[in-house]
């Protein structure tokens, strides 16, 4: 069977299963993958996603728009009220 064949044979749920393969390291049934394997997987799945899914949706999209200074993500207060560490006062070594 061709790649291209084995890619447009791909249904949505063998496509998440072969996915989640590669991403835990092993098969549905516990066996480990090869690094041929896992290599060749990878290789179905991003042309999958390149035939059905937005760039954006694609496995390793990388968003590349980049943010001036001066804007910030909808935070009017800019403090970072999710991050524990910003809410620690610095103390001042002498």
């Amino acid at each position: 069977m061709k790649f291209s064949d084995i890619v447009k044979s791909l249904t949505p749920e063998r496509y998440e299963g072969l996915k989640r393969a590669v991403e835990l390291g092993k098969w549905h049934d516990g066996r480990l993958l090869t690094q041929e394997e896992r290599e060749t997987s990878l290789q179905i799945l991003i042309a999958y996603d390149a035939q059905h899914k937005a760039e954006q949706d694609r496995i390793g999209y990388v968003h590349t728009e980049k943010k001036t200074a001066c804007e910030h993500d909808d935070d009017e207060d800019h403090h970072h009220h999710d991050d524990p560490v910003a809410a620690i006062p610095l103390k001042t070594l002498q």
